[in-house]
């Protein structure tokens, strides 16, 4: 299932409660949100909740995030991903979601 969204977060804390099901969620977020730690706060944030994928910075500014895991897991870094670090300022979250792979066996920054 293929589902776009954008801001405001998608998810709801009653949206993933009790929820195993494996979800792969690709993101593309705007703003100020290069140079202001992005990648690495979002990698910090990714291990805490266990799950997997990459981020990198794109070439116009915005912020690309790949995620899988837990529906519940990849939805407290989505959520994290609204605001970002303090320094961050995110316009826009766009959210498309994919089939889940398992491909990953830790999350990485992309350079």
């Amino acid at each position: 299932m293929v589902v776009l969204s954008s801001s405001p977060s998608p998810f709801t804390k009653k949206d993933y409660d009790n929820s195993n099901k494996k979800i792969r969620a690709h993101i593309y977020i705007l703003g100020k949100v290069q140079g202001v730690y992005f990648r690495q706060n979002t990698r910090i944030v990714a291990n805490r909740h266990g799950v997997t994928g990459w981020v990198c910075n794109l070439r116009d500014g915005r912020v690309e995030v790949l995620l899988e895991g837990n529906e519940a897991d990849v939805g407290q870094v989505i959520e994290w991903c609204h605001a970002g670090p303090p320094k961050a300022t995110v316009t826009d979250v766009q959210i498309k979601y994919e089939p889940y792979t398992g491909e990953f066996e830790e999350f990485r920054v992309n350079y």
